[in-house]
């Protein structure tokens, strides 16, 4: 176990910390957007002992592999971006499968990095895991004060009790893990099928089939009026190298831009991204969801760190992406 008595408190540690270049450093989920954006910033910073296993290498629900992969790899430093991801229509048919995969994931890992003295552990939550009716824009301190969304709430609890988990082990155990809780996300390596694809992509799609298509006009649920903030995965790949160097508190951090959009301006981007000259059209007889959803960035700010991918540009390079791999979604 590590040594816990040189703290001095539970609920925060040293702050400043300098990872070193040849750190062993484990990135779970590295085969999903955050993950693989988070290797990309760590190779492009420097760092030669990066530690990566596929689910079918390292199945993270399985708690004595998961003892055994950190007893024998002993890595410095932990980023726990894997999880069991999904859309409205996932999360409603397969509620157990949600929480209960979460929890083995985020319960495995955390334990085993602390039980191996694991130097610091980073922890991806999510902004859906704030209330549903939040003010805006969502501070950090606003969580657990309100009834969640249902259409996401098992995933929604599982993350929070990762949070929670984190926090427990820093107050009793001196072990230093953080969270974080990122905007919307979007960029290279997002999903861009038809079913489950989350709304930028989906829009990218549907407007790059219509431009194909020749067609006339594209359709968008809602009035577009809601307002959404968007953070591209380089962006946030950055932020979670940054507040691994320079966080070390109980209470997670917003990432995000400060800043949103309304979907019909988001849509007119898209359009123009894209190239599609047809008709972009909204039908208001379908529900529009959540009027706004930003979070407050202040104290990520106060630390040093801001967004710096413009969303034009973002969603360029995001269409860039699309058209190399389009081909990998075709039939989804």
């Amino acid at each position: 176990m590590p040594n816990v008595t040189s703290y001095a408190s539970g609920k925060g540690l040293n702050p400043i910390i300098t990872m070193n270049k040849d750190a062993r450093v484990y990135v779970a989920g590295h085969r999903g957007m955050v993950g693989s954006a988070i290797v990309r910033a760590l190779k492009k910073q420097g760092y030669k002992n990066i530690l990566l296993k596929t689910s079918a290498e390292l199945d993270l629900k399985n708690q004595q592999a998961v003892n055994d992969f950190f007893a024998e790899q002993k890595p410095d430093y932990v980023f726990l971006a894997a999880a069991r991801v999904g859309g409205i229509h996932a999360n409603d048919t397969y509620p157990a499968d949600f929480i209960r995969d979460n929890l083995q994931i985020q319960t495995n890992v955390i334990d085993a990095a602390y039980r191996n003295n694991c130097k610091k552990l980073l922890f991806l939550g999510s902004t859906c895991i704030y209330p549903k009716m939040a003010p805006q824009p969502i501070k950090e301190e606003y969580l657990l004060t309100g009834p969640l969304e249902p259409t996401n709430e098992w995933y929604a609890i599982a993350k929070i009790a990762g949070l929670k988990m984190c926090a427990a082990y820093r107050r009793q155990y001196g072990f230093d893990a953080i969270s974080i809780m990122p905007a919307n996300l979007y960029g290279t390596g997002d999903n861009f099928g038809l079913e489950n694809s989350h709304v930028l992509p989906a829009l990218i799609r549907r407007f790059h089939d219509a431009k194909i298509n020749k067609d006339k006009s594209v359709t968008v649920w809602g009035t577009g009026s809601p307002r959404r903030e968007f953070l591209h995965v380089d962006d946030l790949a950055d932020a979670v190298l940054f507040l691994m160097e320079n966080y070390s508190d109980e209470e997670a951090v917003n990432i995000g831009v400060g800043d949103d959009i309304s979907i019909k301006d988001v849509a007119s981007m898209i359009k123009d991204v894209v190239g599609f000259e047809g008709e972009l059209l909204f039908d208001s007889t379908k529900p529009d969801g959540t009027p706004r959803k930003l979070v407050d960035v202040a104290k990520l700010n106060s630390l040093g760190w801001y967004a710096k991918t413009r969303l034009e540009e973002g969603l360029r390079d995001t269409y860039d992406w699309f058209l190399e791999h389009q081909d990998d979604f075709r039939d989804v």
